[in-house]
């Protein structure tokens, strides 16, 4: 009996505490799920994207410094999926080099360096990359700051933020503050590589050197059509940041361009401007305008010492309005906004200049307006390189002014029968240096009215005819 009672007080006491063990178990879950849901929440409220796995991240908030909570262990051991970080770099083009890592990556902005975690790679590999464009021009990339890749720890990752996205990374340096340059090496090449990737705004991270706050203010919308995320700026971080994958660098097709056959999908100049459209025109976009009335032209202006300023600006304007067009003078200053810069070409049917880096506005003409450049002596090529094929690409009714030796100061500083002005590729050969200073720098123009009256009259029968179709 007594073996029996045994017995039987041994089966009753397993199943009390088998039926404890169910309740503590189910207590660790409810505890478990409301930990997941306060931790939902704090993701929300940071403005965070979800963990990569969420199998693979614990949270440390205690842990935290206070500027970069939480902390969020990630130890791609524990992911159910098979994560390997490869680094790989393409450096076979003349305008830029990229490089990427095709799997999770943590990146420490205190040294500008990407770790691939869970790579097989030797101890001491490292990919070093100067993420700007303009990769042939020494003196400009030794001033862009160099991003690291390299092996990271096989075991945790200790990350401040966390993003379910890849990273994408490039320079504002070199020769932002110059409106062409921003597109040439910035902007354009962003969207090209965007493209090719065939990413969304649902799937990058804007990761941003040499990002001034002014910069950024500037182009703040233009940038939130790339991506949904907050953007990174490198050099203002200090916490670590992990993403699904990296590219560091940016793809380029040459000067104010894009090659459809370099595209998976096809794509022209005519979407980069659809998508400015998208950044500056929607919100503010009027009533389709009468065909009929006076068709809209903007000069832009060039004052002051720079160069390439248009002498008689006054007498064409006044020719301009005489032919019928209702003439409006742009210049670009710094508290101009590019959504007010934009709502004013984007509208007008002609625009009008001499070659400088405010040209770069013709982006912002729908396809199918007119633009006229007129052109220096001595910068055919560069004038045609920037802007006349770039034009035709967007498919723009282009008119090139070339401007005679008459036209041009350089006649009161040179004898008519000097090189420079009879042979200016002779000038060309002597470098950049001297041609920036004798073409660029010291030659302003005065346009024959009658031969000008010429031009004018064509863009305003090809402007009311665009007017006629488009409004």
């Amino acid at each position: 009996m007594k073996g029996a009672f045994k017995d039987g007080h041994t089966t009753s006491s397993s199943k009390k505490k088998r039926s404890e063990m169910v309740k503590d178990y189910a207590t660790a879950m409810l505890v478990l799920s409301f930990s997941l849901m306060v931790l939902g929440s704090v993701f929300r409220r940071l403005n965070l994207p979800p963990p990569l796995n969420s199998t693979s991240f614990t949270v440390y908030p205690e842990a935290a410094h206070e500027k970069h909570k939480p902390v969020i262990r990630w130890d791609p051991r524990n992911s159910s999926q098979h994560l390997t970080s490869k680094i790989t770099c393409d450096r076979s083009h003349y305008h830029y080099d990229t490089c990427s890592i095709s799997g999770p990556t943590s990146l420490d902005p205190t040294t500008s360096t990407f770790y691939a975690i869970g790579p097989t790679w030797p101890k001491n590999f490292i990919e070093k990359i100067r993420p700007y464009p303009r990769k042939w021009e020494n003196f400009t990339m030794s001033k862009i700051k160099e991003v690291s890749l390299k092996p990271g720890p096989r075991g945790p990752v200790f990350c401040n933020v966390v993003h379910n996205a890849r990273a994408l990374v490039f320079s504002a340096g070199g020769y932002t503050g110059n409106f062409f340059h921003e597109f040439n090496e910035g902007f354009l090449p962003l969207f090209i590589t965007v493209r090719s990737m065939s990413l969304s705004d649902q799937d990058v991270v804007l990761v941003i050197t040499e990002a001034h706050d002014w910069w950024i203010r500037k182009y703040v919308e233009l940038l939130g059509t790339f991506s949904k995320y907050p953007i990174v700026t490198l050099d203002n971080e200090t916490g670590v940041h992990c993403f699904s994958s990296a590219t560091v660098g940016l793809v380029s097709h040459g000067f104010m361009t894009i090659d459809p056959k370099l595209m998976p999908n096809p794509t022209k100049l005519a979407h980069f401007h659809a998508l400015l459209d998208k950044a500056y025109g929607q919100a503010q976009r009027p009533i389709a305008p009468k065909s009929t009335g006076q068709p809209k032209l903007v000069f832009v202006a060039r004052t002051g010492g720079v160069g390439r300023v248009m002498l008689n600006q006054a007498q064409v304007l006044n020719l301009a309005q005489e032919l019928g067009f209702d003439a409006t003078v742009f210049e670009p200053e710094p508290n101009i906004s590019l959504r007010e810069s934009y709502r004013l070409i984007s509208r007008s049917h002609v625009m009008v200049g001499v070659h400088g880096a405010a040209m770069t506005h013709l982006l912002f003409l729908r396809p199918g307006s007119i633009f006229i450049q007129v052109v220096p002596i001595g910068i055919d090529p560069i004038a045609e390189l920037c802007y006349g094929h770039p034009a035709k690409e967007m498919g723009l009714e282009y008119l090139e002014y070339k401007v005679r030796i008459e036209e041009s100061s350089l006649i009161e500083k040179y004898n008519t029968s000097d090189p420079i002005l009879t042979n200016p590729m002779a000038l060309h050969k002597k470098g950049w240096s001297l041609l920036k200073k004798v073409y660029l720098k010291d030659q302003n123009v005065s346009v024959d009215l009658p031969r000008f009256r010429g031009y004018l009259t064509v863009a305003y029968t090809k402007a009311k005819r665009f007017m006629h179709r488009v409004g």
